[in-house]
């Protein structure tokens, strides 16, 4: 079964514009990351957008949702601004059931050379395989819950806001 990556901007895909000093969008980087990490999977990459997900609108959020619910596949690994990524989970969540969506990202663009994208993308495909249906973020090497996540800006990383201690 194919894994449908679906691209939508954000830091990962970000370049740097040396003569103006701004950060921009070209093309994809993930068929590249994907080759510099040797991946086997069978992979359907689809860009949809190259947005900064703070300028990302409804509308595009929506266009996600569908492009998801219409998606033959069912393990689906989205790239995503990391600055509202919990935002558009929250509304997968609510709204796709039997599929299992990893969103991720990237704190630092994958042109930079030291970015965390790679391993924020490997680590995404590996849970996109393993998890139940459901709709996750995958950030630094773990994933969360749609309804049990927030990025902690102070710390510039995606923690819990409950754990299971306080469930209990």
């Amino acid at each position: 079964m194919s894994i449908r990556i679906i691209v939508t901007g954000g830091t990962f895909d970000k370049e740097y514009d040396e003569i103006h000093g701004r950060l921009y969008f070209r093309n994809t980087h993930v068929p590249e990351m994907l080759r510099r990490g040797r991946c086997l999977l069978d992979v359907h990459i689809q860009t949809l957008m190259m947005v900064d997900s703070l300028e990302m609108s409804e509308t595009q959020r929506r266009e996600i949702l569908r492009t998801c619910q219409q998606a033959p596949e069912t393990q689906i690994v989205i790239t995503h601004g990391t600055d509202t990524m919990v935002d558009t989970a929250r509304l997968l969540g609510r709204h796709i059931t039997g599929k299992t969506i990893v969103l991720t990202g990237a704190m630092i663009p994958y042109a930079f050379g030291s970015s965390d994208g790679m391993f924020n993308l490997g680590s995404a495909l590996s849970f996109v395989q393993a998890l139940p249906p459901g709709v996750y973020i995958a950030m630094n090497g773990r994933y969360f819950h749609w309804n049990n996540v927030r990025k902690n800006r102070e710390l510039g990383v995606f923690e819990e806001l409950r754990t299971a201690d306080e469930d209990a």
